[in-house]
């Protein structure tokens, strides 16, 4: 039996933790179970692999991927970023380290892009310079084409040795002059070609230099025009491009190719390494330079060129790829510093060393930083740890001198105050252990069986305002014919008062049951008998006893207090006796809120005060009084618990008591006496009760 329960109780406990708790998890596993149940169903149907079933499968099995990836990364995430060093640690990676990374990254792409529009400009600026060398010799070549025109003495032959006499630096230049609709070819070397001259576009107005392509050739070419007696006279040199013009035009670059407008698909097939010549159109020249380091590596870039199609007169676009290294780019921005670029070089050296110790003292602050947040927070929670299992008494040794130091003092002076707390708590547990065995034992004192009695009945009730009461109150039966009224307050709250309010009771009981203490006390305190009546009320067997007087009672509890307790402490007392046989009560007051007796017409008697509290001066001396009791005629004393509270509308007060007793007379006493408690703490309300409460009620039959 034994086995089977730890069996179930692990069962449980399994399902328990392999029960998924989100909404993710759920969806996870029901994802895993219908595509396990659409496979299973898909196999026993025999269907074909490809069908309805098998794409719901996929779905299924996809879904269920998503899920158990996202379920799984979540899992990770929270038991990794469960320790705050790794909070912090992520922290640093996206502030610190992405950002840095970022930072990099857009600098090596910025450098990248810069470099390789730097590598292509100079390229083309180098062609552009040929262009504008090429444009010169041109310029040159017709004004003094123009001046012959001019003289009439123009044709090809001329032509042709006055540009062989101004030469150039274009070895493979050829000039097409254009004379009103006639034209003609000449080569460097001033003979005459017999290839048909090209057309000048129509969109070339005035002077021109730049690239053209022409049947898928870039060319060089420069055009003038002149203009006499109505004729254009226009001068055309054209220089194809070839590997040695671009050769001799990016020398110091590297490895430079261009392609014509119209190939702009061969601009990703990078050209081989160090290679130069034309294929396919495709012009290329240089050599990659050596590497100046380990860290100077090649790199290529493409940019685009303005080509002039020669035909339409339309500007293309063509492609222009660079192969070289940052050390060529350097040398060539440099150049014009000559030896004192080294001067820049290491200015830009020492500030790269300076940031980098500056990222290292970051990096090391950081560090510092994180160790003593994540160790003062690792030992916060190792003392929460300790706290929790109870050891109290575990401090956190304080090192630093930060706001963690502080929480760290905090947390210890917390604990200091825990112990204390700990201390006080188990205190006052003790003391509310005592208190509520002192409330039993005082309850034990008050009389709860009220007994029967031929003439009289009687109730008392009292409401202590905190655990234990001072007030005080007992019915002491005197044969069975008289009975023992007595009502008192000590003096003060709490346990003082309860203790004294024991001793009261003791005292009363015992002078009560044996009047002849009383009569030796008194004579021992005042040497006075007159209080003592030595008149006998019956007799028992012959012997004679003592009839009890209240005020000798009174006196002799006064003597009793006086000596028996500090000066402060005192007690107002009211003590009667109910005579049956004569329907009298006899009472003496000793600074008691006057009791009051109610007859059967509604008259109000007060039994006034006939001497001083007892317990304060040794001389004290009571009288007593009588006042008959009628069948019918109500007797109520009453602390000033009763009287005094106050609310928002006054207080309490003696006519809303005698008013609630009239209302009530024909009832039960214990009904009387519930209804008086339950008025004055409706009365008090939310309030805390002032005072102890007691009510004693006796009625004559």
């Amino acid at each position: 039996m034994w086995k089977l329960r730890s069996m179930d109780a692990i069962k449980v406990r399994a399902m328990k933790t392999l029960r998924p708790k989100t909404k993710m998890g759920r969806l996870t596993l029901w994802s895993g179970g219908l595509t396990l149940c659409v496979v299973l169903l898909h196999l026993a149907e025999g269907l074909p692999l490809r069908s309805l079933m098998s794409g719901w499968a996929d779905f299924f099995f996809i879904d269920f991927l998503f899920c158990a990836w996202w379920v799984s990364c979540r899992w990770v995430w929270r038991k990794m970023m469960w320790r705050l060093r790794y909070r912090l640690l992520v922290t640093y990676v996206f502030m610190g380290f992405i950002p840095i990374v970022l930072l990099l990254l857009l600098v090596g792409v910025a450098a990248y892009l810069f470099a390789g529009q730097f590598a292509g400009y100079v390229a083309i600026s180098n062609l552009q310079s040929a262009s504008l060398h090429l444009r010169a010799e041109n310029d040159v070549l017709a004004s003094h084409l123009s001046a012959l025109e001019r003289s009439g003495k123009l044709d090809s032959n001329i032509a042709g040795k006055l540009t062989a006499e101004l030469g150039g630096e274009f070895s493979q230049r050829t000039v097409t002059v254009w004379h009103g609709l006639d034209g003609f070819v000449i080569a460097a070397d001033g003979t005459p070609l017999k290839t048909p001259p090209a057309k000048v576009p129509d969109s070339i107005k005035g002077a021109f230099s730049g690239v053209v392509v022409e049947h898928d050739t870039l060319y060089l070419r420069a055009v003038r025009f002149y203009y006499e007696n109505g004729e254009r006279l226009a001068v055309v040199s054209s220089v194809p491009i070839t590997p040695r013009l671009l050769r001799s035009a990016t020398s110091s670059l590297g490895l430079v190719t261009l392609f014509p407008p119209g190939l702009g698909n061969n601009v990703q097939i990078p050209p081989p390494p160090n290679a130069s010549g034309a294929e396919n159109n495709i012009v290329k020249a240089g050599t990659v330079p050596a590497a100046s380091n380990q860290f100077d590596r090649s790199f290529r870039f493409y940019t685009v060129f303005n080509a002039m199609d020669w035909e339409n007169g339309e500007s293309e676009d063509g492609a222009l790829g660079v192969v070289t290294r940052p050390s060529a780019l350097y040398n060539t921005l440099f150049a014009s510093f000559g030896d004192k670029a080294l001067i820049l070089e290491y200015g830009l050296l020492v500030i790269v060393i300076l940031l980098g110790l500056v990222e290292l003292v970051a990096l090391f602050i950081g560090i510092r930083l994180t160790r003593s947040v994540t160790g003062s927070v690792a030992e916060l929670y190792n003392a929460t740890e300790h706290v929790n299992r109870g050891d109290l008494m575990h401090r956190i040794q304080i090192r630093g001198h930060d706001q963690m130091a502080v929480l760290e003092h905090s947390f210890n002076s917390m604990s200091e105050s825990l112990v204390k707390l700990v201390a006080e708590q188990k205190q006052k547990q003790r003391m509310e252990s005592e208190l509520a065995f002192a409330y039993e034992v005082q309850d034990l004192l008050f009389p709860h069986k009220f007994a029967e009695h031929t003439s009289l009945d009687v109730f008392g009730v009292c409401r202590p305002a905190r655990s234990v009461s001072g007030d005080y109150y007992d019915f002491i039966p005197l044969g069975s014919d008289r009975l023992v009224l007595a009502v008192g307050d000590i003096s003060g709250k709490g346990i003082s008062a309860a203790l004294l309010m024991a001793s009261v009771h003791a005292f009363v009981r015992a002078y009560s049951l044996a009047p002849d203490l009383v009569s030796t006390s008194a004579v021992l305190g005042s040497g006075v008998l007159s209080n003592v009546d030595h008149r006998m009320y019956s007799w028992g067997g012959g012997t004679p006893q003592l009839r009890l007087s209240p005020a000798t009672l009174m006196t002799t509890l006064n003597y009793q207090l006086v000596r028996c307790t500090p000066p402060e402490k005192y007690a107002t007392m009211f003590l009667g006796c109910y005579d049956a046989t004569t329907h009298e009560l006899t009472y003496c007051n000793a600074g008691h809120l006057p009791p009051i007796v109610l007859n059967m017409a509604g008259d109000v008697a007060r039994l006034e005060a006939s001497g001083t509290v007892a317990g304060m001066f040794d001389n004290a001396t009571y009288s007593e009084s009588k006042i008959p009791m009628l069948p019918g005629d109500l007797f109520v004393a009453f602390s000033d618990g009763v009287t005094e509270p106050e609310s928002d509308m006054g207080e309490f007060g003696e006519d809303r008591l005698i008013d609630l007793i009239q209302a009530h007379r024909d009832e039960p006493l214990s009904h009387i006496g519930n209804a008086i408690t339950e008025a004055v703490v409706q009365w008090i309300g939310d309030a805390e009760q002032p005072d102890d409460v007691t009510v004693v009620l006796a009625r004559a039959r």
